[in-house]
């Protein structure tokens, strides 16, 4: 097996997800420069944060942390459209365990009982082959061990994509957009809402209006990304 990976490897090269180059030794998905050149935001580790402040007044919301800064052009961004619009389901899990490293690093995050993955609308999720949001929450789960729950919230409508939107078209197309299904499941439990990108906060919020309707819930939000940060 390792002879047909050796040969496997040397006809099909994989590369680098941020500048292309072939990866070498134990590189994965990403080359040493690439991941020496990643914007950690290090929110998780202040008492407030720039994606606390976008996410102000949301009810029920205890904190809110991203991973990486969102850069048009940048690594980050070839990141994100890899994760969404490739296929690349291990770069999601791989960059969820980041998120997980990252979220024990804060004390304000310890008692999160379940993490719940942003939902796609059943065709979006047939289209791409998976749902990214619950990739990352599953590699979030492998270092930050809580259960995901991917059966409680459920997105009730097709919208258009969020980032052919201006502000308020966000806002509308998302707008009861999401639906708890067990509320029983929620209850009194406080989630770990997760997502890929966090711009303009359209989508985090139509899911906590959903949310807030479960008796006794508390909702942190973790995301990947953040833009225009």
């Amino acid at each position: 097996m390792r002879l047909f990976d050796t040969i496997l490897n040397a006809l099909f090269p994989t590369v680098c997800v941020g500048c292309g180059e072939v990866l070498v030794g134990n590189e994965r998905q990403l080359c040493l420069h690439c991941l020496n050149q990643l914007s950690y935001t290090g929110f998780s580790r202040l008492d407030t944060n720039p994606a606390e402040a976008l996410l102000m007044g949301i009810p029920h919301l205890r904190g809110a942390t991203a991973l990486l800064h969102y850069g048009h052009g940048d690594i980050v961004q070839h990141i994100v459209h890899s994760m969404k619009f490739h296929g690349n389901s291990e770069l999601c899990l791989m960059m969820g365990r980041q998120m997980g490293l990252d979220l024990l690093q804060s004390a304000r995050f310890d008692d999160v009982d379940l993490l719940l993955p942003v939902p796609l609308h059943p065709l979006r999720r047939l289209r791409r082959g998976y749902n990214q949001s619950q990739l990352l929450c599953q590699g979030i789960a492998a270092v930050f061990p809580r259960p995901v729950d991917t059966t409680s919230f459920r997105r009730s409508r097709y919208t258009r994509k969020q980032s052919l939107q201006h502000v308020q078209q966000r806002r509308d197309n998302v707008n009861g957009a999401f639906r708890v299904t067990r509320p029983d499941a929620l209850e009194g439990r406080h989630v770990l809402l997760v997502d890929d990108v966090l711009t303009t906060g359209a989508t985090i919020r139509a899911c906590c209006d959903a949310l807030s309707s479960v008796p006794g819930i508390s909702i942190s939000v973790a995301t990947l990304t953040i833009a225009g940060m």
